[in-house]
């Protein structure tokens, strides 16, 4: 029998690892992956995964990963490059996601990460706040009349899915007209960014990467010949000053960014908002009582945030042999940083099963958006929107009951709920 070591001494068979894994993976873990968090924490802050990896499942540990950019580095081209799974690290999706800003490390990262500056700092958000809000009421506005036509509604379809593509949409100058597309080849690509994606998951997300190359081209394309004073032509400006001389290059480095700021906002603020409308709507005095309290609105978003984040697992690599909470990981090896556990850590959230809007520090008590220099560039975005939607609902329904549990996407890495049914 083989077996992992943990670093409380203990054993754990192999077998039994991966049955965990899949467990979280499953609809039962989906939809209450606390308990696989929790068996997973037994083993150790630091579990040796069957595949060579580890897993990180304490708090401390977890910060120390995120923070750590000379130790810890994002699994990059370059790392990809030295791994015997080709079929895997060199497939056309992963090359093209691993382009994106959150797998590129400094100086590179640096470079891409400097010409952004930070685009939704306080002045942004102000100009931003009135048009989310505009956003909010429309969705919320069909969200009530199909539960006013048909007795129920799915939240996902109107309004969780919706609400970041019409920001992000807008944002960026991209025609609504284009948002369902947008929406099914970033559904589509996802697949690659799993720990274990399957052949056939590597070909869906081939074909979405091919789709999201034309569109992203073509609009790089339309920008170039109207130049405006919108993001994308900004960014066309800058980096063509960066490489005077090759413009595939900045075409190149532009399209890695729009890319990556629309697909990255899309599924985990919209899995936000599913999240929040089922933990507050499933208690009717839970969400009574905020609508009697709403200075706890950014509190309900937070604990949101720390309770059932949008992302399971965040990978690094070790960038030369090191320690991780008294557990040796040679260079190169990989350690997935596992949020929802981390955030469950007793040790560092009292009582951590229990959804408390009133937590003490709830903004600190997750890591939900990273940390370092990876940190999510569109956290205060997120923040905005998930505020601004549960303020309009919390306005417009005295109760907002979800009919059943969510049902989710089979996927460890990035949840996505396809749907919630909820009513009045």
């Amino acid at each position: 029998m083989t077996v992992v070591r943990s670093m409380s001494g203990t054993t754990a068979d192999r077998r039994a690892v991966i049955f965990l894994l899949r467990r979280l993976r499953s609809p039962e873990g989906q939809n209450n992956p606390q308990p696989v968090w929790h068996e997973l924490r037994a083993l150790g802050d630091v579990v040796p995964a069957p595949w060579g990896g580890y897993l990180v499942t304490g708090y401390d540990a977890c910060t120390e990963v995120l923070r750590g950019k000379a130790t810890w580095l994002a699994p990059d081209l370059a790392w990809q490059a030295r791994q015997p799974n080709t079929e895997r690290w060199q497939a056309s999706a992963t090359r093209a996601i691993s382009r994106a800003l959150f797998r590129l490390n400094p100086p590179v990262h640096t470079a891409q990460r400097r010409s952004l500056g930070n685009p939704f700092d306080r002045h942004a958000l102000d100009s931003l706040a009135p048009r989310v809000a505009a956003h909010a009421t429309r969705v919320v506005d069909r969200l009530a009349e199909r539960i006013r036509h048909d007795g129920e509604a799915d939240f996902v379809t109107l309004v969780g899915d919706r609400l970041p593509i019409l920001t992000v949409g807008e944002w960026l100058g991209i025609p609504e007209h284009h948002h369902a597309h947008i929406l099914d080849f970033t559904h589509r690509q996802v697949h690659s960014q799993e720990l274990f994606p399957t052949k056939r998951e590597l070909a869906i997300s081939a074909q979405a990467t091919a789709d999201m190359r034309e569109f992203f081209t073509g609009l790089i394309e339309e920008r170039r010949a109207d130049p405006g004073d919108d993001v994308v032509s900004r960014w066309i400006r800058y980096w063509d000053e960066q490489f005077p001389d090759d413009r595939a290059a900045a075409d190149q480095t532009v399209y890695d960014l729009v890319m990556f700021i629309t697909i990255a906002s899309l599924e985990t603020s919209a899995t936000l908002m599913a999240n929040a409308v089922w933990l507050l709507g499933r208690h009717t005095d839970r969400w009574q009582w905020l609508r009697r309290h709403q200075e706890h609105i950014d509190d309900a978003v937070e604990e949101t945030l720390r309770y059932d984040p949008p992302v399971h697992f965040n990978t690094r690599i070790a960038a030369d042999d090191t320690q991780l909470a008294g557990i040796p990981i040679a260079k190169d090896q990989m350690v997935h940083v596992m949020y929802g556990a981390a955030a469950h850590d007793p040790r560092r959230n009292q009582n951590p099963e229990l959804f408390d809007i009133t937590r003490e520090g709830a903004h600190l008590s997750h890591m939900s958006f990273g940390g370092g220099i990876h940190y999510c560039l569109g956290a205060a975005l997120a923040r905005l929107e998930a505020r601004t939607l549960l303020t309009e609902l919390l306005r417009r329904f005295e109760t907002l009951i979800p009919l059943t549990a969510p049902t989710y996407a089979p996927r460890m890495v990035f949840r996505r709920v396809t749907s919630l049914k909820v009513t009045t």
